[in-house]
């Protein structure tokens, strides 16, 4: 992070910062001493918004949790109280439901940003991982918290796919144990999804904050995806930035107050206004939307897997699945170390640009295969797709890197920026 030079004015200020240098820390991190790229586009705005909906969520969620209770018994019960009986209880509800889905929203397209214009690349390995890790601490909270209200669905979608990790072979068991609590889903493991999922918001504040830590260590990337050669390429982030995020975040919170004040169940599953009932199965169990790709992806396997020419099984479909469904997170991990190209921007990359949006276009079909039963077609469509987001990261994204002819990059920031202006 860069030196700040703040100076305060304030003798108040001046006795706070000397004893705790909060605000020139600030400065440095989110005002005037902070230089970041002039020409940095609206994608770049993602980001705050997803530090924007954390906080939301967590003040939602604590207050949430004064009302909840978390038995079996009660949860749904107490979950109708809060809509019915609680002040401003529907609204805080509404909020943090969606705020869920929103979350996701915001994060998957800082991440597709993040692709396109090669923010994984060297020197922000280490950003792009922590970017990951807060992923995965997302899925894991939001699952827990879909469990909580205790509805048909959130107890059959906690079933189904708690039991999948049974499949692992040597520590299946034990991790059944660990989420359980008993033998089956129930009171137990209600009440261990809602330690988790009061906990899990905490510990993504603390990955974030290495997160921009990271992120002040070198610096924000560009649309160009060129370093920036000196102040000539930079401008404060306060107060340009600051208002551009402000803009966004306006228009942000309008969407937002649309789904919660004209459709705030849109996103949501009817089933799980029913209260759960282990005797009664529904017709289709599907997990929330920002789950479809990775449940599509834990369908896709519906063989063994056995020795050629026996009937030795390998691998059960039931664990292909589960290891399948962890690789497509844990890929991303690796991929800096997948491409190759010293070009950051798919700006300037032609072929690795077509293979970008065949990337795009394989999630939607993902997600859509997942929000459907497993009939006819579908299965096959599913263990397609699978298999191209698998090769896209681990075969196209290295030979295309190999083998590709990057544009002429731009001398400096500054070039590209003064010509759009002139």
């Amino acid at each position: 992070m860069s030196e700040s030079k703040f100076q305060p004015k304030s003798k108040i200020v001046q006795w706070i910062e000397y004893r705790l240098p909060i605000f020139s820390l600030m400065h440095a991190a989110v005002g005037p001493g902070y230089p970041t790229p002039k020409n940095l586009n609206y994608w770049w705005n993602f980001g705050s918004l997803a530090g924007l909906v954390l906080v939301v969520q967590i003040i939602t969620g604590i207050v949430l949790a004064m009302h909840y209770t978390p038995t079996a018994d009660l949860a749904f019960a107490s979950v109708e109280h809060i809509m019915r009986d609680v002040n401003y209880g529907w609204l805080l509800r509404y909020v943090h439901a969606n705020g869920g889905s929103m979350f996701f929203i915001v994060v998957y397209i800082h991440i597709f940003r993040g692709l396109y214009y090669g923010s994984y690349k060297a020197p922000r390995e280490l950003l792009w991982m922590l970017g990951v890790v807060i992923l995965l601490l997302m899925m894991a909270t939001a699952f827990m918290g879909y469990v909580l209200p205790w509805g048909q669905m959130s107890f059959w979608g906690a079933t189904v796919i708690t039991s999948m990790f049974g499949a692992i072979p040597f520590i299946g068991d034990a991790i059944l144990a660990f989420l359980w609590g008993d033998f089956a889903v129930g009171n137990a493991t209600l009440n261990r999804f809602f330690s988790l999922h009061y906990l899990l918001p905490f510990v993504i504040v603390g990955v974030v904050i290495l997160h921009m830590w990271a992120l002040h260590q070198h610096g924000s990337n560009n649309p160009l995806g060129i370093d920036t050669k000196g102040p000539q390429d930079k401008v404060p982030f306060h107060p340009y930035y600051t208002a551009k995020d402000a803009f966004g975040v306006t228009v942000f919170i309008m969407f937002f107050a649309a789904m919660v004040f004209y459709e705030p169940n849109l996103l949501g599953h009817p089933d799980n206004y029913i209260p759960a009932d282990r005797l009664s199965t529904p017709g289709h169990i599907v997990p929330e939307w920002y789950y479809l790709p990775f449940y599509a992806i834990l369908r896709a396997i519906t063989f063994d897997i056995s020795i050629p020419g026996t009937n030795i099984v390998i691998i059960t479909a039931k664990l292909a699945g589960v290891i399948l469904m962890l690789g497509s997170i844990l890929v991303l991990f690796l991929l800096p170390w997948l491409d190759f190209s010293k070009v950051r921007s798919a700006t300037f990359r032609p072929l690795y640009k077509q293979i970008y949006w065949l990337l795009v276009i394989d999630v939607i079909v993902l997600g859509y295969v997942g929000a459907q039963k497993p009939e006819g077609i579908l299965p096959t469509v599913g263990l397609i797709a699978t298999a191209y987001y698998f090769i896209h990261f681990l075969v196209l994204m290295p030979i295309i890197s190999k083998v590709e002819k990057p544009k002429p990059l731009p001398e400096s920031i500054s070039n590209p920026v003064i010509k759009a202006a002139e």
